[in-house]
């Protein structure tokens, strides 16, 4: 007899331990179900945030360009002016030729 009221607690016990695992699976798909939106949704923006990066990047890279090409032809072009200390020796070489 005793054995027939142990077989319904253990039923009862089953049961109950067999919803809590139910429960707690059911939970732990919702939470890598939201882990893994949440990893695409990162994804998505870092993957922008990259684009956008390379876009500025590759603008910077052609300004770095245009602007080491303006500073090498204005270098060119000074290399053909005359110093202010060439200009000042020309002046006093022409103030001893002609003295006022």
């Amino acid at each position: 007899m005793p054995e027939e009221i142990y077989a319904p607690q253990v039923n009862a016990e089953l049961i109950t331990k067999l919803r809590d695992l139910e429960e707690k699976h059911r939970l732990l798909k919702e939470r890598v179900l939201l882990i893994g939106q949440n990893l695409v949704t990162e994804r998505e923006e870092i993957f922008s945030t990259l684009q956008e990066m390379k876009r500025t990047l590759l603008q910077l890279k052609e300004e770095n360009a245009k602007m080491k090409e303006f500073v090498q032809r204005l270098s060119e072009h000074t290399e053909g002016l005359a110093r202010k200390e060439e200009l000042l020796i020309l002046q006093r070489q022409l103030d001893i030729l002609n003295p006022k």
